[in-house]
């Protein structure tokens, strides 16, 4: 995975991922209490198919249970991650 840091906009709910040409990939979710609902993952169109959401999905993981929120993957892109991953599929609900 790249340097790139995931940063969380508590205001606009979502996990944010700063890329090139001033462009971002986003995990957009809604907040129960402690509890995510990980409900959308978007990568700019141009940049698809490189990696990029699955770096997305795997450090907005790490942030969120980092910050001590517990995760519900509803996207259906975010739970392949969680489900085909060892260690988030025993983290995340699917």
């Amino acid at each position: 995975m790249s340097e790139r840091e995931i940063i969380h906009d508590k205001e606009n709910h979502e996990y944010v991922l700063n890329l090139p040409d001033g462009l971002k990939a986003s995990v957009s979710y809604s907040l129960y209490d402690n509890h995510m609902r990980l409900t959308y993952s978007e990568v700019p169109r141009e940049l698809r198919g490189q990696g990029i959401g699955k770096e997305l999905v795997e450090k907005t993981f790490e942030k969120l249970t980092e910050e001590g929120y517990e995760a519900e993957a509803v996207c259906g892109y975010i739970r392949r991650i969680a489900i085909r991953s060892e260690k988030w599929g025993e983290i995340i609900d699917v």
